[in-house]
């Protein structure tokens, strides 16, 4: 008995949201097509909205070029801040030095 409540409840889920009547829609158009597509599925996916299977390969293939960018650019960026941490560093030791070497010029005064 609770399975079938549980049917019940996700059946009322899935008609209040409108799952059913796009589902239904997409259906009714697919068995009107004089000319049936060789994809029932990828029909399917086209009129709910997604991508074609073309369309998501060529999705994938940008996906992987603006990784491989990404990738490059993080590693110029971690590049250019152990450079900058080096001059940061360097810089410090240049402007310690200068006190010391002030103090040591003051002191033969």
């Amino acid at each position: 008995m609770e399975k079938e409540a549980k049917k019940e409840a996700f059946r009322k889920y899935l008609e209040s949201s409108g799952v059913l009547d796009a589902l239904t829609k997409v259906l009714v158009a697919l068995y009107e097509e004089n000319d049936k597509p060789s994809s029932a599925l990828e029909f399917v996916q086209q009129k709910l909205g997604g991508p074609s299977l073309s369309e998501y390969e060529k999705l994938q293939a940008e996906k992987a070029d603006l990784q491989l960018k990404y990738d490059e650019l993080l590693a110029a960026h971690k590049e250019t801040c152990a450079m900058l941490d080096v001059l940061k560093n360097s810089k410090v030791a240049a402007t310690c030095k200068e006190e010391v070497d002030g103090d040591n010029v003051k002191d033969e005064l």
